[in-house]
């Protein structure tokens, strides 16, 4: 979204800009009873001592939620002892529930198939499929949008060599024939402003507060 996209490029640019403060700074005492919050110490005590860690992991579906895709990766609760990770069975997520995830997950089926195979009508039709395009865009304006993606990204993208040169044709005749999309502009979701460092450095305090806020590791300094 872009209000997490907002956040994270203040919080890259405040790092960036913040780092060498962090090397001058006394080294911080990484202690074992004030390890991070990731799981990988918890999962390797588990399996080493048979000390039970619960936690939510992210798993290939295997019938675990029953009317999700095999296949898919879900996250779902589990836990962790000297016989291994354990993941139970959950069953079947309430129909809604189930609907909304579907969804994301045939889009995400549609767009490897269209990277692996380079399926041009494929990849539009995953565009148009995705909830959130779907819900601002027509399928005209799909198609020209996937065609200027294409287009744009083609060095990242050695599948679709063959429907570049096409792409840009496609774009190329619909401004000599006026066909083009006319695009709407908006805003879009993303209302507040992306502070740049200086007015980040207006209060100090505060953008360090956001950065720990996501440091798992309680790394960062904190003054």
């Amino acid at each position: 979204t872009g209000g997490y996209l907002r956040v994270c490029t203040e919080g890259r640019n405040w790092f960036e800009t913040d780092f060498p403060n962090w090397l001058k700074a006394e080294p911080p005492m990484i202690a074992q009873e004030k390890r991070s919050e990731e799981h990988g110490s918890y999962i390797i005590e588990a399996l080493e001592t048979g000390r039970v860690y619960r936690g939510h992991f992210n798993i290939v579906n295997q019938n675990h939620i029953t009317n999700l895709p095999n296949g898919c990766v879900i996250e779902i609760p589990g836990y962790v002892d000297k016989n291994g990770i354990n993941m139970p069975v959950v069953g079947a997520l309430p129909l809604a529930c189930a609907a909304t995830c579907a969804a994301s997950v045939r889009v995400q089926e549609m767009g490897m198939e269209a990277a692996v195979h380079g399926d041009i009508t494929l990849l539009k039709q995953a565009m148009l499929h995705d909830p959130l395009v779907g819900a601002v865009c027509n399928p005209e304006e799909v198609w020209q949008m996937t065609d200027e993606m294409l287009v744009a990204q083609a060095q990242w993208l050695p599948q679709y060599s063959d429907e570049v040169p096409r792409a840009r044709q496609r774009l190329e005749d619909a401004v000599r024939n006026g066909t083009r999309v006319k695009l709407i502009q908006t805003e879009g979701a993303a209302r507040l402003h992306t502070r740049t460092v200086e007015e980040m450095a207006l209060n100090e305090a505060e953008a360090r507060a956001n950065a720990a806020a996501a440091d798992k590791g309680k790394m960062t300094i904190s003054h």
